[in-house]
């Protein structure tokens, strides 16, 4: 057991709706750059959305993407591009002591759905139901796309934790490092949800699809004209590795992940509360070993639902209401809501900050809520920190289950 050592990050690999790289993506989040754009949904027609727009062929040959899945690409990108930017060469390791942990919402609906659409197209006959369908839907398939596509063969799984799940990835992949079951670990989270009808057809339902004449205004947290999610696809891995390990070969280090916290409201399907939430963010504090005056920005999760946005600042203010130098944003307002790579794409736009001394903003603020004011919440522009140390990324789920893990400057 290895529960002391400290666990670094050194390469992030993403793919977003407003940037394929952590560069393109930072500098949107300081622009002020939407990536919601309005996309065809099957049967509901043009919907706000956040699309990601990578090279699936960069990394897989034309067959293996035919095969494979759209979240399976989503996550080939991002680990490729995290290995890239870690400088790690694979071909030094035990391959079986290289770990995939990704977080998922969901994974399979959208392979299904697509099925029954073709087969519908011949009146249903099972003929032409695909041999891939069964690979393409299990709940690992993301994971296991990513050891085929890298030739890994140490332990592989998605772990599902609905919204929530991108710290989770992240998470799982620490614990097991300290554990000491792998030497390098790609963790996060992924998703492919917009290619799903029932996921936009659900939210509406609900009363909880975002609607707006103007798809860049369509995400807006903390807005008192908000009116519902905008689904996302997209995500981020990244590379850990026990910062020994890292020194030992040279590796630029990011960040160090000192803290996190996983919990369950126990109380409603859809609705979050409070004090589950609360109680989370204390835990990943704790954790951390930091007071709540410590952390120097908050990425908070905040979807644009009317309830769970108010429920979310009230969760806030009673950790930080006594923290006047802590500043908030929100990176869903760029985006759209990413759910299962929500927390490890969002963590990701917020890193940089160590280095350029800036909190990216929360844009489509038109008319703050009074529900939603939070002291520190940085609006519109770009705020500007003499020095950033901690940040405190959350994340939280249908179901009622709450993550949160927080993030340092590396020291050595």
């Amino acid at each position: 057991m290895r529960s002391g050592e400290r666990i670094v990050i050194t390469g992030v690999g993403l793919t977003s709706p407003n940037g394929d790289d952590l560069e393109t993506y930072r500098a949107n989040l300081l622009g002020g750059v939407s990536g919601v754009e309005i996309f065809d949904v099957r049967h509901l027609g043009p919907t706000p959305a956040g699309v990601c727009h990578f090279d699936t062929l960069r990394y897989q040959k034309r067959k293996e993407a035919r095969r494979g899945t759209r979240a399976g690409a989503v996550a080939i990108w991002c680990a490729n591009q995290a290995v890239e930017r870690s400088a790690l060469d694979l071909d030094r390791y035990d391959r079986g002591r290289v770990g995939v942990y990704i977080g998922i919402t969901e994974h399979g609906n959208v392979e299904t759905e697509n099925q029954v659409y073709e087969v519908a197209e011949f009146g249903y006959d099972l003929n032409y139901w695909s041999h891939h369908h069964n690979p393409r839907t299990v709940a690992n398939n993301p994971a296991g796309e990513v050891t085929l596509n890298l030739g890994l063969k140490g332990p592989a799984y998605c772990l599902g934790g609905a919204c929530a799940a991108g710290n989770l990835g992240l998470i799982h992949a620490a614990q097991m490092l300290r554990a000491g079951e792998v030497d390098v670990a790609l963790g996060g989270g992924v998703s492919e949800s917009i290619r799903s009808t029932g996921i936009f057809a659900s939210f509406r339902a609900q009363n909880a699809l975002a609607r707006h004449d103007d798809p860049t205004k369509a995400s807006r947290p903390f807005d008192r004209d908000r009116n519902g999610i905008v689904a996302s696809e997209g995500g981020a891995l990244y590379v850990l590795e026990r910062r020994d390990d890292a020194l030992a070969r040279g590796a630029t280090i990011v960040a160090e992940l000192i803290g996190w916290h996983v919990n369950s409201d126990g109380t409603d399907f859809v609705l979050p509360d409070s004090a589950g939430q609360e109680a989370c963010m204390r835990g990943a504090l704790r954790h951390a070993d930091l007071a709540p005056e410590a952390i120097d920005v908050i990425n908070t999760h905040a979807t644009s639902t009317p309830s769970g946005d108010e429920i979310e600042c009230r969760a806030i203010r009673l950790v930080f209401g006594d923290c006047p130098d802590v500043r908030v944003n929100n990176t869903k307002s760029f985006i759209g809501h990413a759910m299962g790579g929500a927390g490890a794409l969002e963590l990701a736009g917020n890193l940089p900050s160590f280095t350029d001394g800036l909190v990216h903003p929360t844009i489509n603020v038109d008319n703050l809520d009074p529900e939603c004011e939070l002291s520190g919440l940085v609006l519109d522009t770009p705020a500007p920190k003499a020095r950033i140390d901690h940040v405190l990324n959350m994340s939280f789920g249908m179901l009622g289950i709450n993550s949160a893990v927080v993030i340092r400057r590396y020291r050595a």
